[in-house]
């Protein structure tokens, strides 16, 4: 966790520098279009004989947002990089993560009419860091980097009416889960020791993003997968809501919220300190709200 401090950071520092002292150049290419957007988010609580009663608090989130498009002729090809992490303090409970994303999305697409597409996508997430669930004594870990780990590709047709309104549908996709700790294998719907569990079904990818007022947005996406070798009818849901409120042009207020359902996901029952069955996999919610430093080019 020291080293991960660290890391963090450096990372931070670095991107004080370089956000204020970058100027964004101008992109000539008729081919490809590239925009980054690089957010740091703080939240801070400090209580001083405070009759009430409080916690001192502090947490900072680093989001770094690349896209990638290219568009010639029919042909298109939109790739975005989306990589988080963040850490909160509390004096009784040390450092802590509160978000840790490495997301890669591919869209390849060539035009069939004037808003639709042939298309054939990637998807790959996993996580930086070694997760733990701090209820249990000693703490547990529950997750680490490719453990676990989604790659998901398939052939379909997308609705791309813009950037801000569009979806992916492929009724041919692959999926693998990987768990690259054995010792976690059961907790992420493998069997027993085993590495890697492959899925075949239904993939639908959505997104939506509105203006709801000047300089206040909100943005939707919404991914669905369906097994067909396993309980088709147990569809795996992961939306995620953001809310940006721009101050200027480098201050913004941010909220967000994910909300994740995989039936694949099951939480072990320890009794004596021994696993005795699985509980039934839960809604997994994630929240953050702060306001911070976005540099956009």
């Amino acid at each position: 966790m020291k080293k991960i401090k660290s890391i963090f950071l450096i990372a931070l520092c670095l991107f004080g520098f370089r956000s204020y002292s970058q100027q964004a150049l101008p992109d000539t290419s008729k081919i490809w279009t590239i925009k980054g957007e690089n957010t740091f988010l703080i939240n801070q609580s400090s209580f001083s004989n405070w009759a009430a009663g409080g916690v001192n608090s502090f947490s900072g989130n680093l989001t770094l947002n690349y896209d990638f498009n290219y568009k010639k002729d029919k042909w298109s090809w939109d790739n975005k990089v989306l990589a988080a992490y963040g850490l909160t303090f509390q004096k009784e409970s040390d450092w802590r993560k509160n978000d840790d994303r490495l997301v890669l999305n591919s869209l390849l697409g060539h035009q069939a009419s004037q808003y639709w597409l042939y298309t054939f996508f990637l998807n790959f997430n996993t996580q930086f860091a070694d997760g733990f669930d701090y209820t249990k004594t000693p703490k547990e870990r529950i997750s680490r980097f490719l453990a676990p780990a989604y790659l998901s590709f398939g052939p379909g047709f997308a609705y791309k009416k813009s950037d801000n309104l569009r979806f992916n549908l492929s009724p041919a996709a692959v999926r693998f889960v990987f768990v690259s700790d054995t010792l976690l294998s059961t907790r992420y719907g493998l069997d027993p020791g085993k590495k890697v569990r492959t899925e075949f079904g239904a993939s639908f990818d959505a997104y939506y993003k509105v203006n709801l007022m000047e300089n206040v947005s909100f943005e939707n996406i919404l991914k669905l997968y369906s097994n067909y070798l396993d309980k088709p009818q147990n569809v795996d849901i992961d939306y995620t809501a953001n809310l940006f409120m721009k101050v200027n042009k480098f201050i913004t207020v941010n909220a967000g919220v994910q909300m994740i359902y995989d039936d694949n996901t099951a939480i072990p029952i320890i009794e004596k300190g021994k696993e005795v069955g699985k509980r039934n996999s839960a809604l997994q919610i994630r929240q953050i709200v702060g306001a911070g430093v976005t540099y956009k080019f």
